[in-house]
């Protein structure tokens, strides 16, 4: 029987899902090998009758330049009991698979691993490779390499919130932003810098102090009287969902909001407005001081992950994709594809970068860098003691807006 290889995609979409898929699927045709795509992502696997379909070359032709993603995906998290009970050994040993390729993010990877070792154990060795991927561009890849997905997100992401920025300027308005990120705040600057956000509020800037839902609304409001000083009365704030993961879940259980969680014990931030949130938070403190301004509540997530991907992620995925079939035919298994800067793959073993709980750690943005300091430095706008004078005739209390005083910058 010809050797196959089963390919399945985890987690949430992002741009560059197709492209890997069938440029993997390409590569490995032409080399020999059946691709078979399976559905449903890790539920698949653990199903007596799990949705496959064999991937010839024109799929492939058709789809790999194409959001979304062809293969159907999923959260789904096996347990230890689906290991021994449902884990579908025959769907490996019926159709000769060599490698199993997944698609995902740090959770996808890591239940690769625990896939690879069970098969092992069953006597029935079936390698794995994983293609990292994720919006949120927080899995720690060498030389501060990209995640697939993130460019193309980041570009849609930027040309939504120019739009929006070009509504506050036309209206006199302000527009709160709350953009995706689920533990990193890469997406949110990246969309803040690439539009001239005046502030840009992402979990890495509490390093030195603890994030609060009042330490937010003050970084706005700074934001909001620094502008009013210079006679410009509409601005955006971009906020980064990622703040939630490091609130005190009883402060946002004293706004109202009840938080679901994942298979993955992730927060489903998805499932509530995080932009309506901040708003009515903000409307309540310009209440406080009697400041007169329109705000606008604007989520920015689930209209970035399934664009088509920019030139960028066509040619990073490919690279990715052909990636695979290198380390495959030097017999690597149990790691991620890294592809360099010279488009040359190596292997990033799961087991060098999981933690003590076997989890892949995230990666934050450097907010003591260069592209974080100057764009906070140079680009943002908020209070600082030069404008105490100026604004107390609108505050009284001038200090509490001061930006670096509120971060203990």
């Amino acid at each position: 029987m010809k050797e196959s290889i089963i390919i399945l995609c985890g987690g949430g979409p992002a741009p560059g899902m197709n492209t890997v898929v069938c440029s993997v699927t390409k590569t490995f045709i032409c080399n020999g090998y059946r691709v078979i795509g399976l559905h449903g992502g890790y539920s698949g696997l653990f199903s007596k009758n799990p949705r496959t379909e064999e991937l010839d070359f024109f799929k492939a032709d058709y789809h790999f330049n194409r959001g979304g993603s062809y293969l159907e995906m999923s959260r789904f998290k096996p347990s230890d009991e689906d290991f021994e009970k449902n884990f579908n050994i025959p769907l490996f040993k019926d159709n000769n698979v060599k490698l199993l390729v997944t698609v995902g993010g740090d959770d996808t990877a890591s239940t690769a691993n625990r896939v690879a070792k069970f098969l092992e154990a069953k006597n029935f060795p079936v390698r794995n490779i994983h293609v990292p991927k994720t919006i949120d561009n927080d899995l720690p890849l060498p030389q501060n390499a990209p995640t697939f997905g993130f460019n193309s997100a980041k570009d849609e992401g930027a040309h939504l919130a120019r739009t929006i920025y070009e509504d506050a300027r036309t209206s006199g308005n302000w527009l709160l932003i709350s953009c995706m990120g689920r533990s990193a705040g890469h997406l949110a600057l990246g969309v803040g810098e690439a539009t001239h956000c005046p502030m840009t509020i992402i979990p890495e800037m509490f390093y030195k102090t603890t994030l609060t839902l009042d330490k937010i609304i003050r970084l706005t409001l700074s934001s909001i009287l620094k502008r009013r000083l210079m006679g410009i009365r509409y601005g955006t704030v971009v906020v980064s969902e990622g703040v939630f993961h490091d609130l005190d879940p009883k402060e946002l259980k004293a706004t109202g909001v009840t938080m679901s969680y994942d298979e993955h014990g992730h927060p489903e931030l998805g499932k509530i407005s995080k932009a309506v949130l901040f708003n009515d938070l903000l409307g309540k403190a310009l209440g406080e001081i009697n400041l007169k301004v329109k705000t606008r509540p604007v989520e920015i997530g689930y209209d970035v992950r399934c664009q088509d991907p920019v030139a960028y992620d066509l040619t990073y995925c490919t690279e990715l994709a052909m990636g695979v079939f290198e380390l495959f035919q030097k017999g690597e298994t149990a790691c991620m594809v890294y592809v360099d800067h010279n488009g040359e793959a190596h292997p990033l073993y799961l087991r060098d970068l999981q933690g003590p709980d076997g989890k892949i750690p995230p990666r934050r943005v450097n907010i003591r860098g260069g592209r974080a300091q100057n764009y906070y430095a140079h680009i943002c706008q908020y209070i600082t003691p030069q404008d105490y004078d100026g604004i107390a005739s609108i505050v009284p209390d001038p200090e509490v807006y001061d930006f670096k005083k509120i971060l203990n910058w």
